[in-house]
């Protein structure tokens, strides 16, 4: 695994020496809540107050002033299952490599042997079901269609590339949890302590590690991992949880407003895409490759997932995920989110709110203005199976 740091707030990468840096800004920021007169005073004064006010509000616990300077990490060879864990914190911007838009090469032997087999049987299937039916179903579509199929046998672990941008404080924090990943008892974490290991000490050749900053104190860890199974409920906020793949967990990540945590099977489980379920034989024959690559967790193992959030924040996910550009999987499990949200809540308001979003895909809902209009109707009535 490979990391450089491309850019930070303090100056430009290249002439980035250590996080004194930080240390001397944010002291500076730290003297606001109790500033006499203006921030000027505060750029002028001299480094030895700012310093000594900085480690000050260290010891003390008050982090949040290091949460003024941004890191951006370029990250290669990153784990995909790694990738989701920082994706899973807040005070983040993410820029990653997708498997659903390019053929991913750096991946074992027999990822490589089952993603070509049914890269392949997926043009064949798509082709005779949509091919020539519309105008969105063209040879380049169909292709990048099979590819996002096709992925479901790569690995959590299969490496990827991605650029990271958080926070000195947040970093450092990410650093201590890394370090107890060693010990961790949870069967996807312990693949990840090498990882873990590499990443921390680059930070540290890099001069970001700041003892005082990686505890913060509330025994917290990465927030992917349930500890407890939850409640559902559905009113102004939500809380729910449903079967879903890495995939599409990874999919789910980019709402950013909304929280999500796992928690494995007993047994495991796999998703099998909707255009081949009606085909015992290729249904026999996904199962039976998936087989072949359960050790390693293939993205289609089903896990539980947990999502909460406010309803206005889950609406702008079904702006997002109701689409026939959207993938499938979260697709189908946003609108039977929404259904089940118009369903089951006793909130006449929130029911009411919801309506106007059951119509179907999101441009039937008065709300949103499509600029690539797909003219797919089984994309717009939500009942594709692609």
């Amino acid at each position: 695994m490979e990391i450089k740091i491309i850019a930070t707030t303090a100056t430009d990468s290249k002439n980035f020496e250590n996080s004194q840096q930080y240390n001397i800004f944010s002291g500076k920021v730290a003297g606001v809540c109790y500033m006499p007169n203006t921030f000027d005073d505060l750029i002028n004064e001299s480094q030895e107050k700012t310093l000594k006010r900085c480690n000050l509000t260290k010891n003390n616990g008050h982090h949040s002033v290091f949460d003024h300077e941004y890191i951006s990490l370029y990250i290669d060879q990153i784990p995909k299952l790694l990738a989701m864990i920082l994706n899973n914190e807040k005070m983040y911007t993410t820029s990653e490599k997708s498997a659903r838009y390019t053929i991913m090469t750096n991946c074992s032997t027999v990822e490589k042997k089952l993603y070509n087999k049914w890269y392949d049987i997926f043009v064949d299937t798509i082709t005779k079901k949509y091919g020539g039916t519309s105008p969105f179903f063209d040879e380049r579509r169909i292709k990048k269609l099979a590819q996002e199929n096709a992925r479901y046998f790569l690995s959590i672990y299969t490496p990827t590339s991605m650029v990271y941008t958080t926070s000195y404080r947040q970093l450092n924090y990410i650093a201590h949890w890394l370090t107890q990943l060693e010990n961790n008892e949870n069967v996807y974490l312990q693949k990840l302590s090498s990882y873990g290991k590499i990443f921390v000490e680059r930070l540290k050749e890099f001069n970001l590690i700041d003892s005082a900053l990686l505890d913060d104190r509330k025994s917290r860890q990465f927030s992917l991992f349930a500890n407890r199974e939850r409640q559902e409920e559905f009113g102004e906020n939500y809380c729910t949880t449903y079967l879903g793949s890495f995939a599409s967990l990874a999919q789910a990540q980019r709402h950013r407003t909304l929280s999500y945590e796992i928690l494995p099977l007993t047994t495991p489980q796999f998703y099998i895409p909707e255009i081949i379920k009606n085909d015992k034989d290729l249904c026999q024959q996904w199962l039976n490759d998936m087989d072949k690559v359960k050790d390693i967790h293939p993205q289609a193992e089903l896990i539980k997932i947990n999502e909460r959030g406010t309803v206005e924040n889950f609406i702008l996910k079904t702006k997002e995920r109701l689409c026939s550009f959207a993938q499938l999987e979260i697709m189908c499990q946003t609108e039977d989110t929404l259904k089940k949200y118009h369903n089951t809540t006793t909130n006449t308001l929130v029911k009411h709110y919801l309506e106007k979003y059951l119509k179907g895909a999101r441009c039937t809902s008065g709300e949103f203005k499509c600029d690539q209009p797909c003219m797919f109707k089984e994309g717009i009535t939500l009942e594709r199976e692609i």
